[in-house]
């Protein structure tokens, strides 16, 4: 009698993971497939290498700013062997025995629905109870004359580098480029951002875009604003070429492409199980990330919020609605990070998106070495801003935006707020630890108390 599993995974990156961890725990049968590498974009090429790497320049900025402190040469050897470490070396053979011990049967392969609680791969099918696709997307190269002839990378050929380049072109404005950018000039690579909008970070309120233009120059990267590619060429010196359409020409050892990502739904199938795609190829899910009966998705294949702990936090919705727990996602308050130097950090609404939602919103900015003594005691010449947006009608906070040291860390406190609806007076009772960056928020609130009445 044929097996029946009681899920199949297709796809094993951090959701798919936390799916499957969950799962097992629970005592299910559990088929995982995996064309690539269990771990997924953000183990190999992104979040895990990214963040390793960017340490290094960090430090850096941090000892130069640091009373008794000295800036110390980087050691790109060491950097990158630790890199490639952190990276498992490109390597997943332990965590596909790792599964395979607790029982999970683990299939390598491109794997496609071949109909309601059917898995096609290898040219055999998988039966299961439950379906979660767990694809991800794959990075977006733009289609222009030329583009063939130049020496054109995505992040997967930037955080796999084993020797860095004199100069790069980054084309696009998003996260992917701000970090690229800090690594690359941290360790002396020459930098230019090429960003076909007016801004950096356009989905950001419009104050942090330009903090985060200015720390870039601030580490000697060239940014050039409404700027985009027309054509490329390879120069007789085997530079990369680019012709760009507002006139002029940059010749580079290398182009990043920053320039956004698209599903990996090509050949799935999901019609096949009752599900569609919406008209940029996500697979469309409800609140319980659920695409059709039986059929689950969860992670960047679904184009909520292309993050990665929101992908492991609809692994868990799914996961326990499996296993009878019915859960809802939501989504407020989930944190956006750029781990640039100082970080760049933001949760919840701008107030543009707030304006659209009919919310009467007023928002302040607050200069942290102006308003609290923590940026003081951690560097001499201190940085960082805080802003918060608050709903005068509701009187609770739902958006706020920090560019200093560790706001990855300290942002969460506007992300819980934001999420729980806490309200202001609440917010204003706290007595956070002093001295530290959390104290901003306590100034913020008193500042818009005394301007806004509120």
């Amino acid at each position: 009698m044929e097996e029946v599993f009681d899920a199949a995974i297709i796809g094993m990156g951090p959701g798919g993971e936390v799916a499957a961890d969950r799962l097992l725990s629970a005592g299910k049968r559990v088929v995982v497939f995996e064309s690539e590498l269990i771990g997924g974009e953000c183990a190999y090429w992104a979040c895990i290498p990214s963040k390793t790497i960017l340490r290094g320049p960090e430090v850096n900025i941090e000892a130069d700013g640091t009373a008794g402190a000295s800036v110390n040469a980087l050691d790109w050897e060491k950097a990158r062997d630790y890199r490639d470490y952190m990276a498992r070396h490109l390597d997943d053979g332990a965590q596909a025995d790792g599964y395979a011990k607790r029982g999970a049967t683990v299939v390598r392969g491109k794997a496609a629905i071949a109909g309601p609680g059917h898995v096609a791969a290898n040219g055999r099918e998988y039966l299961a109870h439950h379906i979660i696709i767990a694809t991800g997307t794959i990075p977006v190269v733009p289609d222009f004359p030329g583009v063939e002839d130049i020496t054109a990378w995505t992040n997967r050929e930037v955080y796999t580098l084993k020797a860095l380049p004199r100069s790069v072109a980054i084309v696009g404005g998003s996260a992917v480029a701000l970090e690229a950018a800090f690594f690359l000039s941290g360790f002396g690579v020459e930098v230019t951002v090429l960003n076909r909008s007016a801004r950096l970070l356009g989905r950001e309120e419009p104050e942090a875009s330009a903090l985060a233009e200015g720390y870039l120059r601030d580490r000697g990267v060239k940014v050039l604003a409404n700027s985009s590619v027309a054509r490329g060429r390879r120069g007789e010196d085997g530079a990369s070429i680019l012709a760009l359409r507002e006139g002029g020409e940059i010749a580079v050892d290398a182009v990043i492409f920053a320039t956004g990502r698209t599903p990996r739904t090509e050949g799935l199938d999901v019609a096949r199980a009752g599900a569609t795609l919406d008209g940029h190829g996500n697979v469309r899910v409800d609140e319980h990330c659920w695409a059709a009966e039986g059929l689950w998705a969860i992670g960047d294949v679904t184009g909520i919020m292309p993050f990665t702990h929101v992908a492991k936090y609809q692994g868990r919705i799914v996961a326990d609605c499996i296993l009878g727990r019915e859960r809802s996602a939501s989504y407020d308050g989930i944190p956006r990070v750029v781990f640039a130097s100082p970080e760049i950090a933001a949760v919840g609404l701008t107030r543009e998106q707030a304006e659209g939602r009919g919310i009467d919103a007023v928002s302040i900015q607050v200069n942290l070495p102006e308003a609290i003594s923590r940026p003081w005691t951690y560097e001499q010449d201190p940085r960082g801003d805080l802003g918060i947006l608050v709903d005068r009608h509701r009187r609770v906070m739902v958006g706020a935006w920090a560019i200093a040291p560790q706001a990855s860390e300290w942002i969460h406190q506007a992300s819980m707020a934001i999420r729980g609806g806490i309200p202001l007076e609440v917010l204003r009772d706290m007595a956070p630890q002093f001295p530290s960056y959390s104290e901003a928020y306590l100034v913020a609130l008193d500042r818009l108390g005394a301007t806004e009445g509120i």
